[in-house]
């Protein structure tokens, strides 16, 4: 069955040979009743499962897993399951971007210690979709991703409730509007069904570039996870993956410069979060193309926001799936001269081939170019002495008279003081204050957790204040919102500018200029400078210890520096 490849299976390593080598290998795995001629030459596809009861996001993928595996089985091939690490951005302490590298060890190790040949990634939760691609692209084995989908549209008290509405019932309830009965159908309603949250968060946003760059089946980002046609798509992703091993289908072929840059566009038209930026950064470093922030505003800011979901916008993942999902989007962008068309994607078809035909069914939820729901509304980078790596900002999700703002900092030097001070009655702070917040960045908290949307605080809730400039070097759920500064690089604890930053310095943000100003001079902040020590993490032992050692800054996509690039599919030595 191998005569149409031009080069042997991986698998055959392991169960081709005639001498005791194959013989063991081959008697291993007939003891999960696999039949002989499961080894004739068969595709070996791996199922790479990231179920788990700890991520609620992804609690289905077994069911999710059984549908990937018929259609393995449908298309000629052999299904093989795994499991690796699945950090679940809701319980996962101290954050699930923390494990993101170490999960994506442990796919990359996975598939080249063993006998796979393709491998279909099942995820969902934020953190499981880059952490799965980028360990398969520094394989670079055929891959397909299939995400778990969206849940229902949430339901609270008569009315239709997403993720980020929970933000805003938060501050309700610290304000005293609501109580804990009311929180507690809250609770009950918020999350109804399986999948990832049901707005256009972290989850969503990366289903959408798995979708966008090729990787994913059309559809595969907005049908929800209780759907019926997800496990179709589940299956469709079974079958093609054994076609695309025969015709040996790499995943460089898929993700190239084009598909990236296409991913970036469709991360604007549709809101996407701001954590897409680090994660694709990452996975395009694995598999060889170079991608910096700027790139991000040079290609994505000046595409309008198309999708009118929350926190851009009103309506759920469910209406954008029912409206006509991803499909739709790439054929605006295409229609407008901002698609490659000829990337390449999982299905043997172009990019354009497969959504040329998308129709939309509720132009509330996608609008057109001619009518978008905001203009030139893309993630924003901006530059300065504060961040002279970069830092960034989603504009659709701000005040928009923030985006232009002078004011006197009120400094944090790390979370927890945020957290204590932001409580204080007496807390010196007006609504034209900076709230600036150190040590959350990759390395000092350490794995930059997403703390950058800081509450607003409590003084100013009750004076009707529900916007302020907040600058650190943390992430933002994609779930939020809010004039928002991220990512500023280099962070505090490496010694960034973010570090020398005092209470009450001024501090200019300009989004139309992409510029962030701290308004001290050379002089001062040199003097600062040599009496600065670092208030960052400083772990002993363990995965902290490597992290600390080797996590790259974020607009290098906080990736290890030692994993950047791929170490492609060579088996490894056979230890008989």
């Amino acid at each position: 069955m191998t005569d149409d490849l031009k080069h042997p299976l991986r698998s055959q390593s392991w169960f081709g040979g005639k001498g005791l080598k194959g013989f063991v290998d081959r008697s291993w795995v007939r003891s999960r009743s696999v039949p002989g001629d499961h080894f004739d030459g068969r595709p070996i596809i791996g199922i790479c499962n990231t179920w788990s009861e700890l991520t609620p996001c992804n609690s289905h993928f077994r069911v999710l897993a059984e549908h990937v595996r018929m259609g393995i089985l449908e298309a000629g091939g052999v299904p093989a399951e795994f499991p690796v690490t699945s950090p679940g951005e809701t319980l996962t302490r101290p954050t699930a971007m923390f494990l993101r590298n170490l999960t994506s060890m442990d796919v990359e190790e996975s598939i080249r210690a063993n006998p796979i040949d393709g491998v279909v990634l099942l995820m969902g939760c934020d953190k499981t979709t880059p952490s799965l691609l980028m360990g398969a692209a520094s394989v670079n084995v055929p891959t397909i991703g299939v995400s778990g989908g969206p849940m229902l549209n949430g339901s609270f008290r008569g009315r239709r409730l997403g993720i980020a509405d929970m933000w805003k019932l938060a501050d309700d309830f610290r304000k005293g509007e609501i109580g804990q009965d009311e929180m507690a159908d809250l609770e009950a309603g918020l999350n109804r069904s399986n999948g990832s949250c049901n707005i256009m968060g972290t989850a969503s946003t990366m289903a959408a570039m798995v979708e966008a760059l090729g990787i994913g089946l059309p559809e595969n980002a907005a049908i929800p996870a209780s759907d019926a046609r997800r496990n179709v798509l589940a299956r469709m992703a079974g079958r093609r993956i054994v076609e695309l091993v025969r015709q040996q289908v790499l995943m460089s072929h898929i993700l190239t410069r084009e598909a990236f840059e296409n991913a970036i566009r469709v991360n604007a038209a549709i809101g996407g979060s701001t954590n897409a930026i680090i994660h694709l950064t990452a996975v395009a470093r694995r598999i060889g193309v170079e991608m910096t922030i700027d790139d991000w505003d040079r290609l994505g800011s000046s595409v309008p926001t198309l999708v009118n979901i929350q926190p851009s916008g009103e309506h759920l993942m469910q209406d954008f799936h029912e409206a006509g999902g991803v499909p739709v989007v790439l054929r605006e962008l295409g229609e407008n001269g901002l698609l490659h068309k000829d990337a390449m994607t999982v299905t043997g078809q172009s990019i354009w081939d497969n959504n040329a035909q998308a129709k939309c069914w509720n132009r509330d939820v996608i609008r057109t170019f001619a009518e978008p729901l905001m203009r030139d509304s893309g993630l924003a980078v901006l530059r300065g002495n504060l961040c002279p790596d970069g830092a960034v900002i989603k504009p659709s999700a701000a005040q928009q008279d923030l985006l232009r703002h002078r004011g006197r900092a009120v400094v944090f030097e790390n979370a927890e003081e945020m957290h204590r001070r932001l409580a204080d009655p007496d807390l010196d702070v007006t609504a034209d204050s900076v709230l600036v917040m150190k040590n959350c960045g990759p390395r000092g908290y350490p794995g930059m957790p997403e703390l950058g949307n800081m509450p607003i605080p409590r003084k100013l809730l009750t004076q009707g204040v529900t916007d302020m400039v907040r600058i650190s070097d943390a992430r933002m759920s994609g779930t939020a919102f809010g004039a928002v500064v991220l990512h500023v690089s280099p962070e505090a604890a490496v010694g960034g500018t973010l570090a020398l930053v005092e209470e009450g310095d001024w501090i200019e943000l300009d989004v139309p200029a992409r510029r962030l100003t701290l308004e001290v001079g050379d002089e001062e902040l040199a003097r600062r400078r040599s009496v600065w020590t670092s208030g960052g993490a400083k772990p002993e032992r363990g995965f902290a210890k490597l992290y600390v050692e080797h996590v790259n800054q974020a607009h290098d996509g906080a990736d290890f520096d030692f994993l950047v690039g791929c170490s492609g599919s060579e088996p490894p030595p056979d230890q008989h």
